[in-house]
């Protein structure tokens, strides 16, 4: 019984903030952190948290419906370590902060570190908890990518390099039609996109588009391709929504339905996810699903396992293999794409960022802070959810000092 009330009480401590986060009433602490409308909720920071834990109940968001994935019948069980590590990290001359250095530092709603599939940290602010379900913003996008894995390993989709209008036939006449899975998969149609969040970019036009028509009605607002297919990585996320109207067309299901039992259940989700559609039913590919931050803990204890669940005795194989080695190693990656090169820091490989160095480890990663880190190797996987002041987390410290939180976790048990 003492083992047992120790494990309860470190079971508290662990999944409990202890501290005030930072901007507390900015976040609308004082309202109850209430939820937004259809206009207001990605933009307003003082809906910020009640949004992105209640996205999939706002009405009207692209005019469309909310698809439940169905959880597993059989959930990854998920022990919690008695001892909690003493993670250690720097940021310029300040040394040794700790895990509440962190969260005191940054919009954290919600922290899970994972080791050997057992948590080490579990903690929540902002008075979010275990069973909330978060606001993916891009890290849909990774599975997306996961789906396109599949399906490619079922043989409903025939090769990544065929165009996307062969299975998605409304894209025919398009761009986005013309370009290959395989480049979409990288961002890389080529096309002429600007994605600042500003409500005045290109992504702000096509989803006005969307909101009218629908997501393969929204391709033909984006025209020119500024370089050729193939060669140069631009972020888009009007990209994922196209894989989105691809995974439909060769599978003839939603992606919830598609997915439900192929990569939801298999992982062991013990909760249902929402994912919120266009007016069409087509799933926003590009964002829009929420699922606990334990859920998303099981996806990255699977990918950290390179697609098996490690409690499975038959170790039967859920995302292919070679697929997701290929979308996760920056090795693979021609040089448009590898770290420092895609971008002045991550790489990209098939919608997921590649970190850069010798060691395969890769991240899931969605604006305003969201953000799953895994490092296969050492069998660790970090998810965090957060509104970050600003849509990019490298305007504001959160980026930087996600990072080296990060190489202080790692560090604790291996070497970067």
């Amino acid at each position: 019984m003492k083992n047992a009330a120790s494990l309860f009480l470190s079971m508290a401590v662990m999944a409990t903030s202890v501290q005030a986060a930072p901007d507390e009433e900015r976040l609308g602490k004082a309202n109850g952190y209430p939820v937004g409308t259809r206009q207001s909720w990605f933009y307003d920071e003082a809906v910020r948290v009640g949004s992105f834990t209640h996205q999939a109940e706002i009405a009207g968001i692209a005019n469309g419906r909310v698809n439940t994935l169905v959880p597993s019948t059989q959930p990854i069980p998920l022990a919690i370590n008695a001892t909690v590590p003493d993670y250690r990290w720097s940021s310029g001359h300040e040394r040794s902060l700790t895990t509440d250095d962190y969260l005191g530092r940054q919009r954290i709603m919600g922290l899970l570190i994972i080791k050997d599939g057992v948590v080490q940290v579990e903690r929540y602010q902002y008075g979010r908890t275990r069973d909330d379900r978060f606001l993916s913003n891009s890290m849909a996008k990774s599975i997306v990518s996961l789906g396109i894995g599949i399906a490619h390993d079922e043989g409903k989709i025939k090769s990544l390099d065929d165009p996307a209008d062969v299975y998605a036939p409304a894209l025919a006449g398009t761009l986005y039609g013309a370009t290959t899975i395989r480049n979409l998969l990288r961002m890389a149609s080529g096309a002429r996109f600007t994605e600042r969040y500003d409500n005045a970019d290109d992504l702000a036009r096509y989803g006005n588009a969307v909101s009218v028509s629908g997501i393969k009605a929204a391709a033909a607002t984006v025209t020119v391709r500024a370089a050729p297919a193939g060669t140069v990585f631009n972020y888009a996320s009007a990209e994922t929504d196209m894989l989105g109207a691809v995974l439909q067309g060769a599978t003839g299901m939603t992606l919830s339905e598609y997915l439900t039992p192929r990569l939801w259940q298999p992982i062991g989700a013990a909760s249902s996810a929402l994912w919120r559609t266009d007016r069409t039913g087509l799933e926003r590919a590009s964002g829009s699903f929420n699922a606990t931050l334990q859920d998303y803990g099981r996806l990255a204890i699977v990918l950290a396992n390179d697609g098996v669940r490690p409690d499975d005795p038959e170790r039967r194989q859920i995302i292919p293999r070679a697929y997701l080695i290929e979308a996760t190693d920056a090795k693979t990656a021609p040089e448009a794409f590898k770290p420092k090169r895609a971008t002045p820091y991550y790489g990209y490989g098939y919608q997921f960022w590649l970190f850069p160095g010798d060691k395969r480890r890769f991240a899931l990663l969605g604006v305003y802070g969201q953000m799953i880190f895994i490092d296969p190797e050492l069998k660790l996987v970090m998810v965090q959810t957060a509104a970050n002041a600003t849509p990019r987390s490298g305007d504001t410290t959160l980026a930087a000092d996600a990072d080296r939180f990060w190489r202080g976790v790692v560090g604790y048990y291996g070497n970067w």
